[in-house]
């Protein structure tokens, strides 16, 4: 990779030539005049974004930035597992080169039927997931009387579960994926009020639906198979705008294990009624995060 530095040199570092006595110095060239695997050693301090903005310098910046050793350390280190996965190709199999696997995991997947979308953040390596409300168990679903399936682009999955009233809020899911080593965050993304059907994240109407969110919070939980756990509790009194409700955040250690997620939202208080609630889905990412970024 890359050509070395020239060996046309005096054996003898303090002789010069005589035919070369009446020449100045040599000036000192730029980091471009650099072999590539030195840039790439170089390059290799800086996050994909950065990386791939260099890349524009010059030919051998270009050139340097495509290096697969310098990719290599930015992928997952389960990378092989993901790309059997959400890729369906083996790594021993695939002819990409390590900044193109890169690349196509940053696209986001759909997996389980649609119901999941999966990609790796592009600063960190990590993985993010969101989970669409089609694959949570939902008390009372399918009951339009309590429930409607609302058509929207304000959503990921281009459609939302909007509670009309209900005395009984159950919403449970699950995730067992290979989430690379990492801290990682959980939160549900939800609207109190009905969002229109355009990509406006602040407009909903029918807002007079909203009702029974003040009595009492909403309780949000998971728990992982290795006994991790968290629970928060939130009141919803925030109208208008989609906001990912953080659960709490858990430790992946092992990248070659599938890590095994429950996950779920309830308000079981039967004293009153709930309604005028949009559930769109449920986001793991890497903590630290940005979520309105990336939904």
């Amino acid at each position: 990779m890359g050509s070395g530095f020239s060996t046309n040199f005096p054996v003898n570092n303090d002789e010069t030539p005589a035919s070369c006595s009446h020449l100045p110095p040599k000036q000192l060239g730029g980091l471009g005049d650099l072999p590539e695997n030195c840039l790439a050693m170089v390059l290799d301090h800086f996050d994909p974004p950065e990386i791939c903005k260099l890349a524009h310098v010059n030919r051998a910046f270009y050139r340097a930035s495509c290096a697969d050793v310098l990719w290599e350390s930015k992928l997952p280190e389960n990378y092989g597992v993901l790309v059997k996965k959400l890729l369906k190709v083996y790594e021993y199999d695939c002819r990409l080169s390590k900044k193109d696997i890169y690349a196509r995991l940053c696209r986001p997947v759909r997996i389980s039927s649609g119901t999941k979308e999966v990609w790796s953040e592009k600063r960190r390596g990590g993985i993010c997931m969101l989970v669409s409300w089609k694959g949570m168990k939902i008390t009372g679903i399918h009951d339009r009387r309590y429930w409607a399936h609302i058509s929207t682009l304000q959503s990921r999955f281009q459609t939302i579960a909007y509670l009309r009233q209900i005395w009984w809020l159950e919403v449970e899911g699950h995730v067992d994926f290979y989430f690379p080593t990492g801290i990682y965050s959980l939160f549900f993304r939800l609207h109190l009020g009905k969002p229109s059907q355009g990509q406006n994240q602040h407009s909903s109407s029918n807002n007079q639906e909203i009702h029974g969110w003040t009595i009492n919070p909403v309780q949000f939980k998971f728990s992982i198979s290795d006994g991790q756990n968290a629970m928060s509790k939130h009141f919803l009194n925030k109208q208008g705008k989609w906001l990912c409700y953080h659960v709490g955040d858990f430790h992946v250690k092992e990248s070659y294990e599938p890590t095994k997620i429950k996950f779920s939202m309830t308000q079981i208080d039967c004293t009153h009624q709930k309604g005028g609630l949009s559930l769109d889905s449920v986001l793991i990412c890497p903590c630290g995060t940005k979520t309105h970024g990336i939904v």
